[in-house]
Formats: C-alpha cells, structure tokens, sequence
C-alpha cells in the first residue's frame, strides 16, 4: 500500500510561495507608484437559488434498484486466529466465496467459472502467473484500530474485477463490501475505497466511492460519478455483474490490477 502523502510540508511550500509572490507584488506596486487601493475584479454572475421542480409529485416510498448497500456477509468456515486479519489465508477466503456462491463459479454456465478453474494455480506447485488472486492490502477502514483486509480477483473468463474488505466481528471475517465491475484503478483514502472504471466515452469515466458507516457497520455506496478525465483513449462499456462475486487476497498473488 502506497504511503500517505504528508501534508506538514505541503503547506509549508504553499506557505513559502505565498510569501514570494507578495513580496514581488509589493515591490511591484512600489515601482509603479500604485497607492495598494484596492480594486474591483468586474461584475459577478448574479447567484441563482435551486428550482424546484413538481412540487406535487408523491415521493417514492422504495428504491427501484437495490444496490446492496448495507449487505454484509460472515464467510463460513474461515478462522481469525487471534482475531488477527493478517494471519487468515487469502486463498481460503476466495475458496469459501465460490463455494458460497456456486451459481457463480461452478459449471461450464457459470459467469466466473474460469475463476474456479485457476484458484488452484495459486497454492504451492501451481502456475502463479495464472493465478487470478491479486495482491491484499490491510488497511484499518472501520476505524477500530485494527486493519481490514481489501481483496481483489479477476473474475474470469470476463474482464471485470472483483473488489472486496473484510473485518473482524466477534471472531468471525466479515464481508462489509462486494464491488464487480472493469476495474482501471483503486485506492483507499481514509475509510473510503475509491473505484475507477473505464467508460465507453474516450475522455471519461466511472468513480465510484465505498465509505465505512458505524450504525450500518458496512460500507455503504457514497458517490457515484462519471468524470471528465482528458485522456483520448477509447474506454469500454461499463460492465454489470451477472452474478454475486467472491472474497480475494492471496498471500502471494501473481496477477496485478
């Protein structure tokens, strides 16, 4: 996991800039004989209040889609020895997921099959380059002071990505966020998980945000953008899920995102 960036000295460069660029404009203004008067910057856009628009129309009372915000899901057969994080097996852990989820991943039908196929490439004696586990990284998310583990696994034979994190409640690993989708970047920030996907339209893409919530005790969907990024290339369309994904994290993963 990359370091955090430090702030300190950021601000104080911004801070070391700020006093130049005054400095020079003093100087400046004591060359031409400015009075240092202030001076206006032009007319300003007049501030237009929010529209409301069809003040009679019935709220709804449901969501139409549902986005499994708050979904959590406790993996069957996995040990937390010491309710320590970092000592459970990655590799059991996305072998529990396909076993939970069979639809998924068993038979020639199966949207992840190829999956299921190759997770045996990652134990000992297997082909690690076709190993579909990517490497975990451990962050504490839910900020109880212990960290959480974020996997991620290819979800074969299709181009998209599974993202997952894990806790640790009560002795038991817990699934608290499920993310599938063609996948161009992650990054965790805080107790977020940020998501990056290819878009279809060159120039632009998909973000969207996973941010930890204590009264849900889950990760819940807070921002979902389509953002202009200035890159020509052409993307894809976006892909959707065609069935519930997996857990992930190997200790020695051999595909990268």
């Amino acid at each position: 996991m990359p370091p955090s960036r430090p702030g300190r000295p950021v601000r104080a460069a911004r801070a070391a800039r700020a006093t130049a660029a005054v400095a020079l404009l003093l100087a400046t203004a004591v060359a031409c004989g400015d009075t240092g008067a202030l001076r206006g910057a032009g007319a300003t856009p007049t501030a237009t209040s929010p529209a409301k628009l069809w003040p009679n129309l019935s709220p709804a009372s449901s969501p139409a889609y549902d986005f499994d915000e708050a979904d959590t899901e406790t993996v069957k057969g996995i040990t937390v020895p010491g309710d320590d994080i970092h000592k459970v097996d990655p590799i059991a852990v996305v072998r529990a997921e396909i076993a939970a989820h069979p639809s998924a991943y068993d038979g020639s039908k199966a949207p992840y099959r190829g999956t299921a196929e190759r997770i045996a490439d990652c134990e000992k004696g297997g082909d690690r380059s076709a190993c579909p586990v990517l490497t975990p990284y451990y962050r504490d998310l839910t900020g109880d002071g212990r960290d959480d583990l974020t996997l991620g696994f290819r979800l074969l034979p299709t181009k998209m990505t599974a993202v997952r994190v894990y806790t640790v409640e009560k002795h038991k690993l817990v699934q608290v966020m499920s993310n599938d989708d063609a996948v161009s970047g992650v990054e965790l920030a805080g107790h977020s998980v940020i998501i990056r996907s290819p878009s279809e339209l060159a120039g632009y893409e998909y973000r969207v945000q996973w941010t930890w919530d204590a009264d849900q005790k889950a990760m819940l969907l807070t921002h979902d953008e389509f953002l202009r990024t200035g890159s020509r290339k052409h993307g894809v369309r976006r892909a959707t899920p065609a069935a519930p994904g997996s857990p992930v994290s190997p200790t020695t993963p051999s595909a990268t995102p």
